[in-house]
Order: structure tokens, then sequence, then C-alpha cells
């Protein structure tokens, strides 16, 4: 039984669905704050938008898992997925799939139904224009997969909030959106023989390391500026996600100089978790003590 259910979460990728929930739960309480909502009368849309949530990210993890069945046999790190090796029935993985899409769409609907478009949105472009069109074409397919994979603060924002145009809402999107390639280029760095033998054409892997860390400077510059959309809310979030940012620079500028590019590029990926896991973990209890003393 224990093992049946190792294989279900490898399929719905239970670790990007948890690193995902985060920002979502950050945008959700810094909405409650923003717009002095009650958290306790808005228990039930946390609940709903939680669940619904967890529920489309296993969805668009489980159809990426069968639409990449054939380069993830070649990959070492996923070639142990049950998709690959066919321990899950395809059919049933679809089905599941479609289960989990339908009824985390119906719960995100409970709490709003632009959350609950944003939630289609975000595994669409997940499946769609990432997946398959732009994932095994262009190396441009990171900022393409960036789209989907940012939809979560917009979604815990729509779940509570009036609307979703606050500059604060859009900060969080954004340092989504840009984190994404610094942490991505960083994998495929780490993981290019991987990449090299699927063909799957990662950034690193088609134009080298040189251009990967120059077009990774110019992404954790453009981070850092996105800081300032949080001046309209609060200067401490501001400085916070701009002091985490230029960390972030900083280790990029002095480990390339410093150390190989496997080296750098684990110093640069372990950062990313940290810094996205400070960000939010920021908001979250910033969010949290005012709604407190609200």
């Amino acid at each position: 039984m224990q093992n049946y259910m190792d294989l279900w979460a490898k399929t719905i990728k239970t670790g990007i669905i948890k690193s995902n929930l985060i920002p979502m739960i950050a945008a959700l309480m810094l909405a409650l704050y923003t717009y002095e909502l009650s958290f306790v009368e808005h228990i039930p849309h946390i609940l709903f938008a939680f669940i619904g949530s967890a529920l489309i990210i296993g969805a668009a993890g489980t159809f990426n898992n069968l639409y990449d069945r054939d380069i993830d046999a070649i990959m070492a790190r996923t070639k142990s997925r049950p998709t690959v090796t066919g321990e899950l029935n395809p059919r049933m993985v679809f089905g599941v799939g479609i289960v989990m899409l339908v009824v985390g769409l119906a719960f995100l609907y409970l709490t709003t139904g632009l959350a609950a478009f944003l939630g289609f949105l975000g595994v669409f472009f997940y499946v769609v224009p990432y997946t398959i069109w732009t994932k095994r074409k262009t190396i441009w397919n990171t900022e393409v997969g960036s789209i989907s994979g940012a939809m979560p603060p917009l979604i815990g924002w729509a779940a509570v909030a009036p609307d979703i145009w606050y500059p604060a809402a859009w900060a969080l999107f954004i340092i989504m959106v840009i984190w994404q390639m610094p942490h991505f280029y960083a994998i495929a760095i780490r993981k290019q023989d991987d990449y090299s033998a699927a063909n799957i054409p990662m950034l690193p892997v088609v134009k080298g390391m040189r251009r990967t860390y120059l077009q990774t400077n110019i992404y954790l510059i453009l981070l850092m500026f996105t800081s300032f959309l949080f001046v309209p809310l609060s200067w401490g979030l501001t400085c916070a996600s701009l002091i985490l940012g230029g960390i972030w620079l900083w280790i990029s500028f002095v480990g390339y100089r410093q150390m190989d590019e496997k080296k750098w590029a684990n110093k640069m990926f372990v950062y990313s978790l940290i810094y996205m896991t400070a960000v939010f973990a920021t908001v979250i209890i910033y969010a949290s003590v005012g709604i407190l003393f609200q």
C-alpha cells in the first residue's frame, strides 16, 4: 500500500505541490491584510483555495508526466517515474489527472470564479504552451513555463480579494516568474548531460555557460527591481525582497569567478530555494501579524 502511494506521489509531483502552495498562501494572507478582511470569516475560502490549488497543480504534473514519458525514459533523474516504468497504467493516470483538474477547479470556484479561471490558465499554460509546444523546441521554454509556475500567488489573491490589480499581488506573480529562470538554469547546468541526451534545448545546453551566466544576472537585476512593487504596501517587504535579491546577485558574481560551473550552479540552486522560502515566509509573517493587530 505504501509503495502504491509512493508511485502516485511521484506521478502528481507532491514536492512541486508543496512548494507552490507556499506562494499561494502568502498571497492569500497578504490580500486578507491589504483589504482588511476577516481571517475567521474566510476560513472556508482558505481551505477551498488550498485544496483546489493542490489538486490542479497535481493534475498539471500528472499530464506533464504522461506526455514526457519518452524523454523521461532517457534522463537518469526521471527514468524511474511510474509513467515510464509502467507501474501505473497511462489511461488510469490520465483519468486521475482529469478528476483532479475538475475537482480542483470546482473547489477554486467555491472561492471566486476568477480564482478558478486563473487555475485553469495555469494548467493550460503548463500542459500546452510549455510541455507540448516549447519544452522540446526552444531555449525560451523556461520563460514560457514560468507563467504557469507563477499562477499560485494570483490564485491565492483572487480567492479572497475583490480584484488582482493591486501592485503587491503582481509583485508576487512577477517574482515567481523571474525566479524560475535562475532556478531552472541552475538545474539545467547540474543535469546538463540528461538534457543533452534527451535533446531538450535548455539554455546551458544550446548556448553554453557564458550566455547562461549573463542571462541569469539580467533576471536577478530585474528581480531586484520588482521589489519596488511592494512600496505601496510596505517598505519593510520592499527592503527584505531587495536584500534577498541582492545576495543572490552577489553569489552569482562572486561564485562565477571563484568556482567551476557545476559548483556555481549548485550554489545558485540552493540559494534559489532559500530566496523563495525567505521571501514568501516574510510575506506570510508580515500579513499574519498585520491581520492579528487589525
